[in-house]
Formats: structure tokens, C-alpha cells, sequence
């Protein structure tokens, strides 16, 4: 096997970039474990499982959070019966729907991609995405079934479905086990022989593609890169072109499976740079690095920039923490490009920060990964998406956050609509049909993949799916169903702001934008959950769930009374009577002038949402 760290430059010609595309829990992380195993990479001792996922959350929760690049040997018979040395550039991608623009990056930095498919479950909803997005860059795929030694597999039934959709034969179809390891020799034949080698021009002005970076709190910024023009060698000075930063190029190295330092990159090759900058604003994911002497003539076609899906705000519980998490974020979006954020105020909470999500689970990662690798305590108030207001008199105005909402009579508002592909046993699509009418679904087409598995789409607003709608799924299905979204511009609603009162008074942080038709459910819910997390006050306190000036729900939180009477034991009942008036004025004054206290746990709990939308687990 050859020694990377050695090697000047590799041929083009002996480079395979690839990567390896599957749903949450088909065994992405494990083939790639065998694969460091079987390309000696890894040692016996130094093995342990899910090795690329480097995260501790990545390792609890047995899902892919980032994808890992790693550089691996591997020989192949040539011709007369030689060996052939090549260079494998394999990178893991996360399964889950919100993680999909890592995946869109990983393709970019490819020739080819596995589509690994568990052979107990077939092909799923999200699976059918990236695959999608791979075959529109027109990367060669591989397919491969999974996890063949299991007792419940069926490899021959969903073969044909693969090659159904792949357009291929069930015999092409590469059968494999990740825990055995039964096939993976075959597999990596396979990539070697069937995909493309890069192409590029080695004797052009150096050209390389930021597809990932991260933050070193020792060694400053580490980007990630794929080149593919020319050569990068440490020691010269590099320039940004998006920016126009020349930075001074101190190591240049590739990942197999460990940072090693080497003495260049060249055509095809993936690696990193370290330039020892800290400030996270220089290296923009999807950035063309080039040479500051000989400067390319043009930057490579970047990423388009995610949209995020999901607002919610992130909020310290100690105010003096703000300037901490500022920082965080900024060092978190270098590692996650699909995180925007901007500075907001809210009465209740005080200074934070309004944050964009591509999907719920993507927003609990990125608040566990700020409390964890940061040490900060967060609030995170109800997640909510963009909607765009049209006023009577024709002014526009683009809706985050409730408390924006304009306060003008309402001609009409758009909300963002989604297109859902639904994959379910055939037996549950009456329950599946019932679950997206309720959520204001409307179908657009439904596909048979097989005699007993079909295909459904939807188009359903953005805000019914963000909360309980996967649960809600899953829980129809008996776990059979997989669910992947995608945008579909937006929609004209009946949509309505419902304010929460407190004593007349409205709390921006309790209020949300609702459909005409759910707003009596949450004022009711929001009046009953408050009336419990209030404490009493001297006075009696009505919470009014409001929409405008007209009341939809009422609860009271009833007045402490202290007893007047203890030290009355007998006489006149009078001198009672007289007791209890003056206490009943009392209490309607201290009314009248007083304020109710919220304090912040009955915030924190009322805003707060600790539930994910789907917590896979391996």
C-alpha cells in the first residue's frame, strides 16, 4: 500500500472520488468502518464503531451529523495479473432531511456516490432525494443492498425495486454487510472500475473548492478542500476570491483517517489548509481558494446558500452570557453553513439571537451543540416560519418573528409550502391520505415502487409539518414510513395572529401565528398552560387568548386571600362584614395598579421546546 503522507501529487487517473448516500440507520457509518479496516487504514486496536462520526451527540444518537472525509489505499488486479495502486476519496453523509445540504456538498466534491439500502427495508423517502440530487449532477451510482445477513432481509425483492428506479439491472446490484464485511472487497472493485476518474487541467492556475471547515481553537481556522485545477503547495500565499483575503498557506494535508501534513495537493485531490487565521468570517464554504502570484481568471461555480425552514429564538439564560454565544454562533456557522442568525430583543427574555433551521432536529442539534461544546445554559422559545403580510394599503411586510406582525388591517398573507414524498407499505395509505388532509395537504401524485410499497406526494404548508407531523406519521404507520421535504414556493392562507393577555395586557412571547381554524385550540392550550405555571397573585388574573380585539378563550388564576377573620373568634358580624369590605377594596385597588409577574421559569417553560420532530436512534 503506498504511504500518503510521501506522496508529492497522485495521478488524476489513480483518484476515485465518492461518496456514500442512505437513510438514517441503512449502515452508512458501519460499511465505512470496514472499509478503514479492510484498507488497513485503521488498526485492530485503534478500531471502534461509528469511527468517522467524530461528535459526541453523532455517537448517542447513532445518527451522521457531519459528513467525514477520509483518503484511503486500495489495490486492484490490472492486467497481466499486476497490482494497481488507487487513491479512494470517500466521504460519509447524514441520512436525516435536515442535514441534506451537507449531503449537497459532499456530491459536489465527488465523481460518484454508493446508494446503500438496507435489504430488510427498501428504499426510503429521503434516500430518494439525495439520490435524486446526485443523478442531476450526473454522478455515476452504485447501487448496493445492506445488511444481507440479517434473518428479516428480502436482497432479491428489493433489487428490483432499486433497479426499477435506478434503471438497472437486479443483478447489478451490489449485496453487501457492514458488520461481516461480506462484499465490501467487491465494492470498492466496483467504485475503481466503475467511476470516473477527475478531470481537471494540472498545469493551470491552482483552483480549489471550500466544501467544509471547521474551528481550531489551537490552530485557527481548518478548511476543507477539493482541487481542481492546478496544485496546492504549503509556503505559498493563497488568495480568497470571494473576499479577496490573501492569507499565508502554513500546512496543507490530507485526512486518512487522521489530519496528516503533506507536500501538496493536486488535480482531483481532497484535503485541508491551515492558514492560522481566527477570524471565522474568511473561509466561506463554496469560496474558490487560488493562488495570490497566479491568479485564476474565474472562482468555480459555488452552492447556492440553504434556506432556512424553521425561526426560533435562542436566548441565554444569564443575560451576561450573550457575548459568549454571539461568539459560539459565529464559530458553529463556520462548521455548519445551513445556520443563519441575527440579533433579537424580546420583553420577556431579553437579548438573543433569532435563529434559521433547515428542520426541527437540525435546531435540537445546534442548541446541544452550543450548550455542550460552548458550556451555555439557552431558552429556545417555539419554532416558526417566514410569512409574507400584505397590508390594505399594499405595503409588504416579511414576518420571522409574531411580535413583527403589522398591525394595520391585513389584506392577505402567504405562508411557505413544502412538496412531501411519502414512501409507505400500501396498506396504510387511506391513514396517510387522512393525516395530510388534516394538515391542509393536498395530493399531487402517487407512484407504486412495488406490488406492496408506494410512492405519495404532497403539498402541504410548512408550518403543519414542523412540529408533531413525523411523529404523527410514524405512529399511523407502525414506523413503516419515510418522509422527505423539499420547497415549493408559497401560498396565499387564512392565517391570523393570536395574542396572549395577562391582565389586558399582551406578552409578545406568548403570542403565534396560526390557520384561522387552529386558533381557538392554541389560545385555549397556551390559557390552560399558563393558568398553571402562573403562581397566584394578590389579585385575581385573567389570561385572554385574543385575535385582534375579540376574545376567543378565558381562564382566571384566582386571588390569595389572606384570612382577615383569625383574629375574630366571636362578637358582632358585623365587625366580620366590615373586615371583608375593607379587604375587597383593597384587592380591587392593588388591581387596578398592579402588574403581573411572570417569572422566567413559567417563560421558559411555556416557550421552551425540548420535543424533536425525530430522534432516530441506531
Amino acid at each position: 500500500m503506498p504511504s500518503f503522507a510521501d506522496t508529492t501529487f497522485t495521478d488524476p487517473a489513480r483518484i476515485r472520488n465518492f461518496c456514500i448516500i442512505a437513510h438514517i440507520d441503512h449502515g452508512k457509518s458501519t460499511l465505512a468502518d470496514r472499509m478503514l479496516q479492510l484498507t488497513g487504514v485503521v488498526d485492530a486496536r485503534s478500531m471502534r464503531d461509528q469511527y468517522l462520526d467524530r461528535m459526541d451527540i453523532e455517537r448517542e444518537r447513532g445518527i451522521t451529523i457531519k459528513a467525514q472525509n477520509v483518503r484511503l489505499p486500495w489495490s486492484v488486479e490490472g492486467p497481466g495479473g499486476t497490482r494497481e495502486d488507487y487513491v479512494l476519496q470517500v466521504i460519509d453523509t447524514p441520512g436525516h432531511v435536515d442535514f441534506t445540504y451537507e449531503v449537497s456538498r459532499a456530491l459536489e466534491a465527488c465523481e460518484g456516490a454508493v446508494l446503500l439500502v438496507d435489504a430488510a427495508q427498501g428504499i426510503e423517502a429521503q434516500t430518494l432525494a439525495n439520490l435524486y440530487m446526485a443523478l442531476d449532477r450526473d454522478l455515476e451510482i452504485i447501487p448496493v443492498l445492506n445488511k444481507i445477513d440479517l434473518p428479516a432481509a428480502d436482497p432479491d425483492r428489493y433489487a428490483e425495486e432499486i433497479a426499477h428506479i435506478v434503471d438497472c439491472e437486479p443483478g447489478d446490484v451490489l449485496r453487501v454487510s457492514g458488520k461481516t464485511g461480506v462484499g465490501v472487497s467487491d465494492l470498492l472493485d466496483a467504485v475503481v472500475k466503475r467511476i470516473p476518474a477527475p478531470v481537471g487541467e494540472a498545469n493551470a492556475p491552482a483552483r480549489a473548492m471550500i466544501f467544509d471547515s471547521v474551528y481550531d481553537t489551537y490552530r485557527g481556522v481548518v478548511t476543507y478542500v477539493r482541487v481542481v485545477d492546478g496544485k496546492i503547495t504549503p509556503r505559498e500565499k493563497i488568495l480568497m476570491m470571494s473576499t479577496g483575503a490573501t492569507h499565508d498557506l502554513l500546512e496543507v494535508g490530507i485526512i486518512s483517517p487522521d489530519p496528516k501534513p503533506c507536500t501538496g495537493l493536486g488535480v482531483g485531490e481532497v484535503g485541508y489548509l491551515i492558514t492560522g487565521v481566527k477570524d471565522v468570517r474568511q473561509s466561506r464554504v463554496g469560496d474558490t481558494v487560488t493562488s495570490a502570484k497566479k491568479r485564476a481568471p474565474e472562482a468555480l461555480t459555488g452552492y447556492r446558500d440553504p434556506k432556512p425552514m424553521v425561526y426560533s429564538g435562542l436566548y441565554p439564560m444569564d443575560g451576561s452570557d450573550y457575548p459568549d454565544l454571539r461568539e459560539a454562533l459565529d464559530k458553529l456557522q463556520l462548521n455548519d453553513a445551513a445556520l443563519t442568525y441575527e440579533p433579537e430583543t424580546s420583553v420577556a427574555l431579553g437579548f438573543g439571537f433569532r435563529c434559521g433551521f433547515l428542520g426541527l432536529l437540525h435546531m435540537e442539534i445546534t442548541r446541544d451543540r452550543l450548550e455542550r461544546e460552548f458550556n451555555l445554559d439557552l431558552i429556545s422559545t417555539a419554532p416558526n416560519v417566514v410569512y409574507r403580510v400584505i397590508l390594505e394599503d399594499g405595503t409588504e411586510t416579511i414576518v420571522t418573528n409574531p411580535s413583527d406582525w403589522p398591525s394595520g388591517r391585513v389584506r392577505s398573507v402567504f405562508e411557505p409550502m413544502v412538496k412531501t414524498t411519502i414512501i409507505t407499505p400500501s396498506e396504510f395509505i387511506g391513514s396517510v391520505m387522512e393525516l395530510c388532509q388534516s394538515r391542509r395537504g393536498e395530493l399531487q401524485g402517487m407512484d407504486y415502487l412495488s406490488e406492496t410499497r408506494v410512492e405519495m406526494r404532497y403539498v402541504l404548508p410548512m408550518a403543519e409539518i414542523i412540529f408533531d407531523f413525523f411523529d404523527s406519521l410514524k405512529s399511523r404507520t407502525r414506523g413503516y414510513a419515510s418522509l422527505d421535504y423539499e420547497e415549493r414556493g408559497e401560498q396565499e392562507s387564512d392565517l391570523v395572529k393570536v395574542d396572549i393577555l395577562l391582565q389586558g395586557e399582551a406578552v409578545d412571547a406568548f403570542s403565534a401565528i396560526v390557520h384561522k381554524d387552529a386558533a381557538y385550540t392554541y389560545g385555549n392550550k397556551m390559557a390552560n398552560k399558563l393558568k398553571e405555571l402562573i403562581p397566584r397573585q394578590q389579585f385575581e388574573v385573567p389570561i385572554q387568548a385574543a385575535i385582534g380585539s375579540k376574545i376567543i378563550a378565558r381562564e382566571n388564576i384566582r386571588a390569595i386571600r389572606k384570612d382577615v377573620l383569625a383574629k375574630c373568634y366571636g362578637g358582632d358580624i358585623s365587625r366580620k362584614r366590615k373586615l371583608l369590605e375593607k379587604q375587597k377594596e383593597g384587592k380591587k385597588r392593588m388591581k387596578t395598579i398592579g402588574r403581573v409577574e411572570v417569572p422566567q421559569e413559567a417563560f421558559v417553560a411555556a416557550l421552551s421546546t425540548d420535543s424533536s420532530a425525530d430522534k432516530p436512534k441506531k
